[in-house]
């Protein structure tokens, strides 16, 4: 029969296109174009000038028959069993053709009429629906030219369901009929190459997988399962929310897709994965009769505590609500809507109404348990008259929220806009229609593109894909105080705001269990400021480990991909959350390591000052006066500088700060170096002297010895002259030695200029020691030399012990080193030197005389 009634269709299309009369009339006249096989009628018909096809899923299923090939079939029947929203929906499609009919301003004077036929839930059903309405009602169509189109109707509104509509409207594309959906969303219908005819009131589900993403996101929920219908609506549905879901960083723990006629074993399968998974959200993309089946499943063996999130084919369903372990489930839904009259129009059935149509009485008996006419009495008993609807509570009179039941509103007056707009005029102030014209729905799928109105304050358009515009509300289920799931909407999606303000939510929302929390469902709990994530392998990014930043690297954000370097002069705070300047470190004046060399280097000062005034005060004696006092007394002066150079270390290194104490250090130990050098070679040639014949003192005398002194000096402000201007020393910011703090230290310039200087000194010390070994034994009582040789020996010990300590100290240390070698060489000559001589002055007068020094007694 579909074979039959499909050729029909295309002697008809040969008939509507362009052109088609002209060929026909070559192949053939007069034809005659007659149905083949049963006409089925459609649930709900009246005539009119123009007609408007529906198509609805009336009853729940196709009835199953087996065939035995020996006889001709029968034609295909629904299996018993009202479904009351689609009811509600084909009744809504007749109350609002009355209600247009009745109206002066639209299509006035023009009757439009209506077919409707139930596609009982089923493809191949739906496809006869579709032939039906392509076909028109004649069994026979007299044709002197061409088939006549007698019967077509103009456009359709339907049908609920994804899949159907897709095989309704790839019957009607080629006929130019255009097909207005209510409820079928899958984004695969706005392809305007396969399905160039098809309009819908409702989104498509690229906004409602868009809003669910969000949804989703904007509770931080990144580790999710996801189920869905095995259809074209689930799979699309859940295609275009993955998609969105990936780009806003939401991983997805197991995907699922059934059917509601799918083997049982395989709805466990769906159920059993939401059982032991992790995830806690649940995202399902899926029509509401296969929701039903696979709550039911789950019923069985409540899984645990699980926040479902629902798409608006089953989130607004009423009768899945009774399921408890649901509460706290959000999705999306259209928007409710206020139709005035409709509530009156569904409710107000008579008897004798209802007796008229099949569809109708099929209904009423099964929603009060009793038969209409005495041939049915199986169910006990005869439907009285005293039945009321409005005292039954089931999906046809559930009339205080319309939703899709809008949107089947809308379609219907789109269709009446574009046939108004296709035969009526404005003239003046009123529309003057001609119901006569010949209309093809070529012209109503044109004028539909541009249909652009509002009824009852709902706007009415279409862009350029055939979708309207996209608003959702967002809805809850919570509980009520008697323990039944509630829809409440809690706040809006609108898809035509700026980017970041289509989703706002205005009411407290109540989760899985009743919670008020909202629950948390990620696969690796957030990784806090100062750690980084590092991905698991083999695992989704959602998957990941936290690890503490390296040293002196930051994140300063939850989930950070990657640490942040701090700056060269900054440093990480313990926790690894932040930059801070890095501690500067310097040897101070006021910490305890400043503040004991700085009483050492004033000790070592005022006990150099106190032997000048001793010796000062005893310079006629024989001890002071013995190996020439002026050369004592400017070593004191040496000795004296020495302690005070030590100062010039200690504080915040500054350019002068840094070539003062270098060059301070160099000159006053080689003045100081050059005095006991002197001193050591009068003992010597005062030895010499006395030998007979021998005068070489005269060649040594005061005179010699200043030049010898200023000489020595001389050559080293020659070298100091010539560092600093080659390469002076300056301040510099130390960052590798400690990397969590900079030493403020005083960088050498030249190297080789700092080493002359200091190799200059020990030349020096080295020669003087030479020397003073040489006159140790000398026949004296109070022998200088020995004195001498015992203080070089310790400032070259203290020098070259130096040394190595000075290049391994770190940072300040490397200072205290250094003035610890001056305080300590300085104090080693002027205690070797200068405190036997102060201990014989002061306590051993007797032995300061002449004769005791030259050991005559």
């Amino acid at each position: 029969m579909e074979i039959s009634l499909l050729l029909v269709s295309l002697r008809l299309a040969l008939g509507l296109s362009e052109g088609g009369s002209d060929r026909v009339r070559t192949l053939a006249s007069p034809i005659k174009c007659s149905l083949q096989g049963s006409n089925r009628l459609p649930a709900f018909t009246m005539n009119g000038d123009f007609v408007v096809g529906g198509a609805f899923s009336i009853h729940y299923k196709e009835l199953t028959r087996t065939h035995n090939y020996t006889t001709v079939p029968e034609p295909p029947s629904c299996a018993r069993g009202i479904n009351s929203r689609e009811l509600r929906f084909s009744r809504t499609m007749i109350f609002a053709i009355e209600e247009i009919n009745n109206s002066t301003e639209l299509l006035p004077g023009v009757k439009l009429g209506y077919q409707i036929h139930d596609s009982c839930a089923s493809v191949p059903m739906a496809m006869h629906a579709a032939f039906h309405l392509s076909n028109g009602q004649d069994a026979v169509f007299e044709t002197g030219h061409n088939c006549s189109s007698s019967g077509v109707v103009m456009a359709v509104v339907g049908e609920s369901g994804s899949t159907p509509s897709i095989s309704i409207s790839r019957i009607l594309g080629p006929f130019n009929i255009p097909l207005v959906s209510h409820f079928a969303t899958c984004a695969c219908l706005s392809d305007k190459d396969q399905y160039p005819t098809f309009f819908r009131t409702i989104p498509s589900d690229q906004f409602q997988a868009d809003a669910l993403a969000k949804l989703v996101k904007h509770f931080g929920w990144t580790w999710i399962g996801a189920v869905h219908s095995d259809s074209d609506y689930g799979n699309n549905g859940m295609a275009s929310f993955l998609e969105v879901a990936l780009r806003e960083g939401i991983c997805v723990e197991y995907i699922e897709s059934f059917y509601r006629t799918d083997p049982t074993s395989k709805i466990q399968g769906v159920a059993d994965a939401i059982r032991r998974s992790t995830a806690v959200v649940v995202v399902a993309f899926v029509a509401a009769g296969d929701m039903k089946f696979l709550l039911e499943e789950l019923a069985r063996n409540p899984p645990p505590p699980r926040q479902w999130i629902g798409s608006e084919s089953w989130v607004t369903d009423p009768l899945l609500m009774r399921f408890s372990f649901c509460a706290g489930a959000i999705g999306v839904a259209i928007q409710q809507s206020v139709i005035p009259g409709l509530r009156d129009f569904l409710l107000d059935l008579s008897p004798s109404e209802v007796s008229a149509s099949p569809v109708l009485t099929e209904f009423w008996e099964d929603a009060f348990n009793c038969s209409l006419t005495t041939s049915t009495t199986v169910r006990g008993k005869l439907c009285d008259g005293t039945e009321d609807l409005k005292s039954l509570n089931n999906l046809y009179t559930e009339t205080s929220k319309y939703r899709i039941t809008n949107m089947v509103y809308k379609a219907v007056y789109a269709i009446a806009q574009a046939v108004h707009n296709a035969v009526c005029e404005e003239k003046k102030s009123t529309a003057q229609c001609d119901k006569h014209i010949r209309l093809e729905p070529k012209q109503i799928f044109t004028e539909l593109k541009n249909v652009n109105f509002s009824q009852n304050g709902y706007h009415v358009s279409f862009d350029a894909k055939g979708d309207p515009l996209a608003f959702y509300e967002l809805v809850n289920w919570q509980k009520t105080e008697s323990g039944v799931n509630e829809l409440i909407t809690v706040g809006y999606y609108d898809a035509s705001l700026p980017k970041g303000q289509e989703f706002h939510i205005y009411k407290n929302l109540t989760w899985m269990e009743g919670r008020v929390q909202v629950p948390v469902s990620v696969c690796s709990e957030s990784c806090p400021p100062g750690t980084r994530k590092v991905l698991q392998k083999g695992k989704p990014i959602c998957c990941y480990d936290c690890i503490p930043c390296p040293e002196g690297e930051i994140s300063n954000m939850t989930d950070a991909p990657d640490c942040i370097p701090c700056p060269s002069e900054f440093w990480p705070n313990s926790d690894n959350t932040a930059c801070f300047p890095k501690a500067v470190e310097f040897l101070s004046f006021d910490e305890v390591l400043g503040i004991i060399l700085e009483i050492f280097s004033i000790s070592g000062a005022c006990l150099a000052i106190i032997t000048t005034v001793i010796f000062f005060h005893h310079r006629t004696t024989p001890i002071v006066r013995a190996n020439n006092s002026e050369l004592s007394f400017l070593l004191l002066f040496s000795l004296t500088l020495c302690f005070l150079c030590s100062l010039t270390f200690i504080g915040a290194p500054s350019e002068w700060s840094c070539m003062l104490r270098h060059t301070a250090f160099g000159i006053t130990f080689v003045l100081c170096i050059s005095c006991v050098l002197g001193k050591t070679i009068v003992v010597l040639m005062a030895f010499k002297a006395t030998l007979p014949g021998n005068n070489v003192m005269k060649w040594f005398g005061p005179l010699q010895q200043r030049m010898t002194v200023v000489s020595f000096t001389f050559i080293q402000v020659i070298i100091c002259i010539i560092w600093l201007v080659v390469s002076p020393p300056f301040p510099v910011k130390n960052l590798t030695t400690y990397k969590e703090k900079i030493i403020l230290e005083c960088a050498l310039g030249s190297a080789v200029g700092f080493w002359a200087v200091l190799g200059y000194i020990g030349l020096l010390a080295v020669f003087c020691f030479v020397l003073a070994v040489l006159a140790r034994k000398l026949p004296d009582n109070f022998n200088e030399a020995k004195m001498i040789t015992f203080s070089m020996l310790i400032f070259c010990a203290v020098w070259i012990t130096f040394i190595p300590a000075y290049v391994s100290s770190p940072g300040k240390f490397t200072v205290a080193v250094e003035i610890f070698a001056i305080l300590a060489s300085s104090f080693g000559l002027i205690l070797c030197i200068f405190a036997p001589k102060c201990f014989i002055i002061l306590f051993q007068p007797e032995k300061n005389t002449k004769k005791y020094l030259m050991n005559k007694n």
